[in-house]
């Protein structure tokens, strides 16, 4: 089951996993609140909280995470995944590097400081290689005309 997480500033998609997520999980809760979040946002923050009752996703979970990443591979700025999952946490630095934002992985212990990080302020200097790529190809070849 996938709870929206309310105590957060506005420009953060807090989100707290327990149970099995399943696609519905996906498609009825994560989603919607995404869009919602990207309607008033340019860039997207989030936290990704699998709590002690999680247990796994279903395939129709890992699709839709999937697609949710590469269809929106550019409005990333911030996510904080928290997790005492040893191999979710692998998958989520690995597959981090492919997204525009930074993310980072946090022991459950440490949720406090996983909102702090991902609802902070963004140094120049933490620009991911993709974030940079971006910058310099809407700088040459901008969409407007």
């Amino acid at each position: 089951m996938l709870q929206i997480m309310k105590d957060l500033p506005g420009n953060v998609l807090g989100v707290r996993a327990g149970g099995t997520i399943t696609g519905s999980d996906y498609e009825a809760i994560l989603m919607p609140a995404f869009e919602d979040k990207l309607r008033e946002n340019k860039k997207i923050r989030m936290l990704y909280v699998l709590d002690e009752q999680f247990q796994g996703f279903d395939f129709g979970a890992m699709l839709d995470d999937a697609l949710l990443g590469i269809k929106h591979l550019s409005v990333w700025e911030r996510i904080a995944i928290v997790s005492d999952h040893p191999m979710l946490n692998g998958f989520s630095k690995f597959f981090g590097h492919l997204l525009s934002g930074e993310v980072r992985v946090y022991p459950v212990s440490r949720l406090e400081a996983a909102k702090e990080w991902v609802a902070g302020e963004v140094k120049p200097e933490h620009i991911s290689w993709f974030q940079s790529a971006m910058q310099k190809i809407n700088s040459e070849y901008p969409l407007s005309g």
